[in-house]
């Protein structure tokens, strides 16, 4: 094991020493390999055989649905101490990807493959429950979307999206243009733009080129 790989696996044993008993963390140290990947590079793509999950000890990387040619839908993110939900179905059936995974900041993560994940099941309590939690959590996200989806109107989502990428990178400036939200909102640029001015004008945020600063976190 090389020097960034002995690091990287120091910070696993760091952030999930809380997750998964000693014994089966000593097996993912063993069976799984260590990755890094840089702000922009694709983490698995539409189409791809998913062979390996990861479990994430910094970065994040941005989950995304293409409906059509055209279009695309940010289902998700995911963050250290987490991994894709989907994914776990996927493997176990030997499924290709459905989804796109970008990654957003630069991103740590060991990847596990996909024979070790229903033995693991049988095996270990810890790994049991992480994979349910994180069902119940994609679940419980993913029904907050389509409550967004259905019952609130576009202004709302999209404060609620900027509130949540703020908490999510931890700063109140946001380095995101007009297109790059419209694009994970599945809608226009000039729609985004005239409800930014609009949120704007109400004191909820602070909008400048390529920048918008959230207020407003009520």
């Amino acid at each position: 094991m090389n020097n960034k790989e002995s690091i990287l696996k120091e910070k696993f044993i760091n952030y999930y020493s809380d997750v998964f008993e000693e014994k089966l963390i000593k097996e993912i140290i063993k069976v799984g390999h260590f990755e890094t990947l840089a702000a922009g590079d694709l983490l698995i793509d539409v189409g791809d055989d998913l062979t390996h999950i990861p479990l994430i000890i910094e970065g994040t990387v941005k989950i995304i649905r293409h409906i059509n040619e055209d279009g695309e839908l940010a289902l998700y993110y995911l963050k250290p101490g987490e991994t894709c939900a989907i994914s776990f179905i996927n493997c176990i059936e030997t499924k290709k990807s459905v989804f796109e995974g970008i990654v957003e900041t630069d991103f740590e993560a060991v990847f596990i493959p996909v024979d070790k994940i229903d033995e693991w099941l049988v095996i270990y309590k810890s790994w049991r429950r992480y994979i349910i939690d994180s069902y119940h959590f994609r679940l419980m996200e993913m029904l907050e979307s389509i409550d967004g989806l259905a019952f609130n109107n576009l202004n709302e989502r999209l404060f609620k999206y900027l509130k949540d990428m703020s908490k999510r990178y931890n700063k109140k400036v946001l380095p995101v243009t007009h297109q790059e939200i419209a694009n994970d909102m599945n809608t226009s640029r000039v729609v985004i733009s005239r409800i930014i001015k609009q949120l704007q004008e109400e004191g909820k945020i602070i909008s400048t080129r390529n920048k918008i600063k959230v207020l407003d976190f009520k």
